[in-house]
């Protein structure tokens, strides 16, 4: 004879299958800010970043650039400026300071040549420009956004890239331009020791879209080609108004397999994450905090904001007007990760 459960039972039976079901939905981990109106978040590299290896006077220099450059972005996207033409101008200033591994300052390969890649993509329209290994554009993410706006193409590479540069009216600047902090003997000491990561910037303009740019110098000593995750989008940038824009920085080999910057997206949009969790869970759970290792910087279309590392350390900073305080615009600035 079959026996039926009371209906008590069975509505308990209900109710915790609902009540464990709501629990796994529940966010772990919260935002490092929420923003209303215009935000931009910035990174200048992850790795091997404690007090106990910079000095002060390098960690003033390093401050004082990262707040420079927010606040010329911030204003920028204040006073209702083009996206991308931010998020170009931020990379731009980046890649013109000595003090992070892109542009001007950028590491180089086991030849002693400077080879340089960049991305750029826009969260609304999902258009993109890639360029890498190129070795006279004085701003590689200027040239991946006029690949993203004046071809049919995604991702150029190389002599072809810096072709399509000329004929853009870009100007070819010699490798050595590049190297110049090498005549500085103690900074190129610290350069050849600490120097790893890309910049980076994402942002949410006045209307709520979002965008990412990634620039870089890649591996200290790298040999026959190699090409990182900063240019490969998905990997090392990435853009959806819809999830996030999102702009990594770290070992790129572990960064590509793992096509960081969209997985992050997939885990919220298929897999209702939010910007936090998913970020959290990818670096720490996905990538191998020995190996894959590195940090991302993230915003969504609701001013959440984050900027996770698993490394002992990563340039970064965010400005925005904080959410719930009509007044106050807060800027951050951060190197370790205590």
């Amino acid at each position: 004879m079959k026996r039926h459960l009371p209906w008590w039972a069975s509505a308990l039976i209900v109710l915790a299958i609902a009540s464990y079901s709501w629990y796994q939905r529940q966010p772990a981990h919260a935002p490092d800010f929420e923003f209303d109106g215009p935000a931009i978040v910035i990174h200048g590299g992850a790795g091997v970043i404690t007090r106990e290896n910079m000095s002060p006077e390098m960690e003033a220099l390093v401050r004082s650039s990262l707040e420079r450059v927010l606040d010329s972005g911030y204003a920028a996207l204040e006073r209702g400026e083009d996206r991308m033409d931010v998020v170009v101008r931020v990379l731009g200033m980046l890649e013109s300071d000595s003090l992070f591994n892109a542009g001007i300052g950028a590491v180089v390969t086991s030849e002693g040549i400077a080879e340089l890649d960049a991305s750029v993509m826009d969260g609304e329209t999902k258009h993109a420009g890639a360029v890498a290994g190129l070795r006279h554009i004085l701003h590689p993410a200027a040239l991946a956004r006029e690949v993203m706006m004046h071809s049919d193409h995604v991702f150029l590479i190389g002599n072809g890239a810096e072709a399509f540069a000329v004929e853009r009216g870009m100007n070819l600047v010699d490798n050595d331009t590049f190297l110049t902090h090498r005549r500085h003997a103690q900074y190129a000491r610290w350069a050849e020791q600490h120097k790893r990561g890309t910049v980076g910037v994402v942002l949410r303009d006045r209307e709520g879209h979002l965008a990412a740019g990634t620039s870089t110098g890649g591996m200290m000593g790298k040999q026959w080609g190699r090409v990182g995750d900063v240019p490969v989008l998905g990997a090392g940038t990435y853009a959806d108004d819809q999830g996030s824009a999102i702009s990594c920085t770290g070992h790129g080999e572990y960064f590509i397999r793992e096509a960081v910057a969209y997985q992050v997206n997939a885990r919220m949009q298929f897999g209702d994450q939010t910007l936090a969790d998913a970020a959290h869970d990818v670096l720490f759970n996905v990538l191998n905090a020995n190996a894959g290792q590195g940090g991302l910087i993230g915003i969504n279309a609701q001013g959440q904001a984050v900027l996770q590392f698993n490394s002992p350390g990563m340039y970064r900073g965010a400005k925005g007007q904080l959410k719930g305080n009509s007044k106050e615009i807060h800027r951050f600035v951060g190197i370790y990760g205590d």
